[in-house]
C-alpha cells in the first residue's frame, strides 16, 4: 500500500498507482489536516475577509459574500469552472491526478476537513475515475477546469468513466453520472465546507499528473533508444570504437555516458560485430556514431522534466495557503504551471532527439547502398515491398514529433479580466508531451521492427547474446517477414514490448 505523507510521493509510485495500486494517508497526516481546518474556521468565525472563504473568484475577488451563503459558493465554484471540452485523460493519468490532489491536500496548507480528504483517498481505492476533459486549463490559477470536473463527483454531481479498468486510449469510452458512479461503488457524496471547493481546483495537478507518467514513459524509451540503436548499429554493421569510455571521459555529459555504456555492453560478444572488424572503414554516418551524444543529451533533457514533475508533486501549490504556525491564510502563485510548462517542453524536446536519430537509422537499414542488405528488407524486392511503409510511418511520426516540439510554455493570454494576466499553458505542454513520448515508442518500434529483420536476413552470423535475448522476445510475438503482409500488428506489438517494459528485461543488463 502506496502512503500519502505531502513530502515523499515518487514517480515511480504514480506510475503504480495510475496502473491501479491502491493508496492511503500516512499516519502523521489527519494531525495536520485538523490543524489546518482550524485555521480555516476561526477566519471565517472572525467574518473578515478572505480570499476564497468568503469572497468570489479571481476577478470577483472583491464581492463579500454572507456567510449563509458559503457552503454554496463553493459549490457554485465547481460548477462555473467545470467548462473543459475535449476527450477525457485516460483512467491511468486520472489516478494519478488523483493521488497527486489528496498528496498535496495532505501537507496540511489547504484547509479542507478530514473527512474531504479521506472521501477524494476512497473515490481512486474504489475504482470511481471521474470524467476529466482534457482541455480547458491555461495553467493558473492552476489546472481549474479539470479539477472541477475531478471535484464534482465528490458532490455526486459531473460524470464518471463507468469502466474501472485501465484505458490506454480514450475512444469514446462509456460514462455515467457521478452520483450514479458513488452508488455503485457504495460511496456517500460529500457537502463541501466553506475553502473546501477552492481548495479541490486550486492547483497544478492535472499537468502535473500527465507530467509525471510522461516522464516516467519517457525515461523506459531512454533505455529502449540505446537497445534499438546498439541493434540498428549491430545489423548495420557499424563500428562499437566511437562508444568507448575514454572518448566521453573527455566530455563527460551523464547521460552520454551512460548511453555510450550501455551500447558497449549491449553490443559486447556480437559474432556480426566480429565479422566486420577488418573491414576497413574508418568512420560511420552520425545515427550510428553519435549515438551516445544525442541519446545523452535526451537523458539530460528527460531528467529535468523528471526532478521537476518529482518536486511539484510532493508541493504546495494552493491559493489561499493555510499557515498553521501563525494562523495566518496568505494569498500567492504556486498554482502558476510555469515549472511543469518548462518541464514539459524540455521533455518533448529531448524525446524528440531520440525520435529523430531512431528514424534517420531505419531509413539506412531500408537502403541497400548503406545495409548492404535487400531492399527493405525483403527477399524478392519488387514482388514484395517489405518495409517500405513502416519507414513511411516513422517518417510520417517524426514529422509530427516535430510540429509538437513548439515550446507550448512561450504562450500566455490573460484571463479573468485581466487578473490572471500572466498564464503557463502547462496543460497544453504536458499533454503535447505526453503525444511526444507516445509517438516515438512507435518509431522506436519500428527501428527494432526493421533491426529484428535484419538480423534475420544476416543469418547464421548471430548479434550479442542480450540483443539475441531482445529479438527472442520480438518473434514471439512478431514472425519474420517472408512476404508482405500488414506491419501494423507487428509495429503495435513491438510498441507494446517498450510501454511494458518487456524489451528491456529481456536484455538481462542492467541499464545506465
Amino acid at each position: 500500500m502506496i502512503r500519502l505523507d505531502g513530502s515523499s510521493l515518487t514517480l515511480d509510485q504514480i506510475d503504480a498507482i495510475a496502473g491501479g495500486a491502491p493508496f492511503e494517508l500516512a499516519p502523521d497526516v489527519p494531525t495536520r489536516v485538523r490543524a489546518a481546518r482550524a485555521v480555516v474556521e476561526a477566519h471565517v468565525a472572525s467574518g473578515q475577509p478572505v480570499y476564497g472563504i468568503n469572497t468570489g473568484f479571481g476577478a470577483l475577488a472583491d464581492v463579500t459574500i454572507p456567510a449563509d451563503q458559503l457552503a454554496a459558493l463553493q459549490l457554485n465554484l465547481l460548477r462555473s469552472h467545470a467548462a473543459g471540452v475535449g476527450e477525457p485523460l485516460p483512467v491511468p493519468a486520472v489516478r494519478a491526478l488523483i493521488a497527486l490532489r489528496a498528496n498535496v491536500l495532505a501537507k496540511g496548507y489547504s484547509g479542507v476537513r478530514l473527512e474531504t480528504l479521506e472521501a477524494l483517498v476512497a473515490l481512486a481505492n474504489a475504482g470511481v475515475h471521474p470524467w476529466v476533459p482534457t482541455r480547458g486549463s491555461v495553467g493558473a490559477s492552476g489546472d481549474l477546469a479539470p479539477l472541477a470536473h475531478l471535484a464534482l463527483v465528490l458532490v455526486g454531481e459531473g460524470q464518471a468513466l463507468a469502466d474501472a479498468g485501465r484505458h490506454e486510449a480514450a475512444s469514446a469510452p462509456a460514462v455515467m453520472s457521478g452520483a450514479d458512479a458513488l452508488t455503485r461503488a457504495g460511496l456517500t457524496p460529500i457537502t463541501l465546507a466553506p475553502k473546501e471547493g477552492l481548495a479541490l481546483i486550486n492547483g497544478t495537478q492535472a499537468s502535473a499528473a500527465v507530467l509525471a507518467l510522461a516522464a516516467v514513459a519517457a525515461e523506459r524509451l531512454a533505455h529502449a533508444a540505446d537497445i534499438a540503436a546498439a541493434m540498428s548499429i549491430d545489423a548495420l554493421r557499424g563500428s562499437m570504437h566511437p562508444f568507448e569510455a575514454r572518448i566521453h571521459a573527455a566530455r563527460p555529459v551523464p547521460g552520454q555516458t551512460a548511453s555510450a555504456a550501455n551500447l558497449t555492453r549491449l553490443m559486447d560478444g556480437s559474432p556480426v560485430n566480429r565479422s566486420h572488424e577488418h573491414c576497413g572503414k574508418v568512420q560511420d554516418a552520425y545515427a550510428l556514431r553519435c549515438a551516445p551524444q544525442v541519446h545523452g543529451a535526451a537523458r539530460e533533457a528527460i531528467g529535468f522534466a523528471r526532478r521537476l514533475a518529482e518536486i511539484e508533486a510532493n508541493a504546495a501549490t494552493d491559493n489561499p495557503m493555510v499557515f498553521t504556525d501563525t494562523g495566518e491564510i496568505l494569498s500567492g502563485g504556486n498554482f502558476h504551471g510555469a515549472p511543469i510548462a518548462l518541464a514539459a517542453d524540455t521533455l518533448a524536446l529531448g524525446v524528440a532527439q531520440l525520435t529523430t536519430i531512431s528514424e534517420r537509422r531505419t531509413d539506412r537499414l531500408m537502403t541497400p547502398s548503406a545495409s548492404g542488405l535487400p531492399a527493405f528488407l525483403v527477399r524478392e524486392s519488387g514482388l514484395n515491398s517489405g518495409l517500405m511503409m513502416a519507414h513511411v510511418t516513422a517518417a510520417a511520426l517524426t514529422a509530427e514529433v516535430k510540429v509538437l516540439c513548439h515550446p507550448a510554455s512561450v504562450d500566455t493570454i490573460p484571463t479573468s479580466a485581466g487578473r490572471e494576466d500572466h498564464v503557463s499553458m502547462s496543460m497544453g505542454a504536458a499533454l503535447k508531451g505526453a503525444r511526444v513520448v507516445e509517438l516515438a515508442t512507435h518509431v522506436l518500434a519500428i527501428e527494432m521492427l526493421a533491426s529484428c529483420q535484419a538480423f534475420d536476413l544476416l543469418a547464421p552470423l548471430t548479434t550479442s547474446p542480450p540483443l539475441e535475448r531482445v529479438r527472442h522476445v520480438v518473434r514471439t510475438a512478431v514472425p519474420t517477414l517472408v512476404t508482405d503482409r500488414p506491419p501494423a500488428p507487428d509495429i503495435e506489438a513491438i510498441a507494446r514490448f517498450i510501454t511494458t517494459g518487456a524489451i528491456e528485461r529481456a536484455c538481462d543488463l542492467e541499464l545506465r
